[in-house]
């Protein structure tokens, strides 16, 4: 089979296309052959080794595809079943072996490639939304990054509660998206600060809770547009890490939270993973969650797809197709 692989960490070039054997199935793993892998910024923390796995690896932590083997011992699913997961490397190829127990199934009314999008971002805007910070009604969110992946899917969820979104955006390309996908308010940040518009916007008051993806270049004026006892959701870094950050601050702006959560441990759990995925998935069945497939790459163009996204060429969500 066709797999990308890292042997040593670097840049997009560090991913190499071979040939492997399809993978067999241990007792409690089933095989799947992919129909779609998902493309997100964790295989770009993975590529170049800030985020550590044994090497040689094949890359990539969400897919979805059907069933082909199943280990002895595997209950929860079978030959032939649709099925998704993510946390788990190796779903840059063409088959992959699978904890059972990760695999969620896909229902009617989902595609293989929707439940591909929709996993790893979709449980991620989930976990953000209802759990990190439960947003209620009335409230007030800023969501950075608002129309990449999982701030288009957080900007909806937000909206469906009834929260006020003040989303942050680079292009008028990306303000359009934005405002379709349901929010309030929207701030191009190449052409105004945020932190100013934000506090105008909420008339100095601030925000509830801000949704981070961002890290470095947003973190601190994102603590600034917090109200007193506010929540900071610090959830990626695509600008890069955030330095370390004086506690005493938080005191001094409010006794703000300030937390950095990671979808494994809101997933942690079987029964947690397929309520989660279930919740997600019927908000796409149902049509409340729009996921945006912007770009299908094939499987042999995975490094131009890492360009792109690192290049934050995209919108939405990045495919590969095997």
């Amino acid at each position: 089979m066709k797999a990308i692989q890292v042997k040593q960490p670097g840049g997009p070039e560090a991913m190499e296309l071979v040939e492997l054997p399809v993978p067999e199935a241990k007792a409690n793993e089933a095989v799947v052959k992919l129909a779609a892998s998902g493309v997100n910024f964790i295989d770009v923390y993975f590529r170049e080794g800030r985020y550590k796995a044994p090497l040689p690896f094949v890359l990539g932590q969400e897919g979805a595809g059907v069933v082909t083997v199943v280990g002895a011992d595997v209950k929860s699913v079978k030959v032939g079943d649709r099925v998704a997961w993510c946390g788990l490397l190796g779903s840059y190829a063409e088959y992959a072996a699978v904890v059972a127990d990760r695999l969620v199934p896909v229902p009617t009314g989902v595609t293989e490639q929707q439940a591909a999008s929709a996993m790893l971002q979709g449980m991620t805007a989930h976990y953000l939304s209802h759990d990190t910070y439960p947003l209620k009604r009335g409230e007030t969110a800023l969501v950075h990054a608002a129309a990449g992946g999982v701030g288009l899917l957080l900007v909806q969820m937000a909206h469906n509660i009834g929260a006020r979104v003040i989303a942050t955006v680079s292009t008028e390309e990306k303000a359009k998206l934005a405002r379709e996908a349901g929010a309030d308010e929207v701030i191009l940040y190449t052409q105004s600060d945020f932190e100013a518009e934000t506090k105008r916007l909420t008339g100095g008051k601030g925000v509830d809770v801000v949704y981070d993806s961002v890290g470095k270049t947003t973190f601190e004026k994102g603590l600034n547009v917090l109200r007193p006892r506010g929540t900071m959701v610090l959830f990626g870094a695509s600008s890069g890490a955030v330095a370390p950050y004086d506690l005493i601050g938080l005191s001094q702006k409010g006794s703000l939270h300030v937390t950095r959560p990671s979808l494994a441990h809101y997933i942690a759990t079987r029964e947690e993973l397929t309520a989660r995925s279930s919740a997600v998935f019927g908000m796409i069945a149902a049509g409340k969650l729009d996921l945006r497939i912007e770009h299908h790459y094939p499987l042999t163009e995975a490094q131009r797809a890492h360009r792109d996204l690192e290049g934050r060429k995209t919108t939405g969500k990045l495919l590969l197709i095997p």
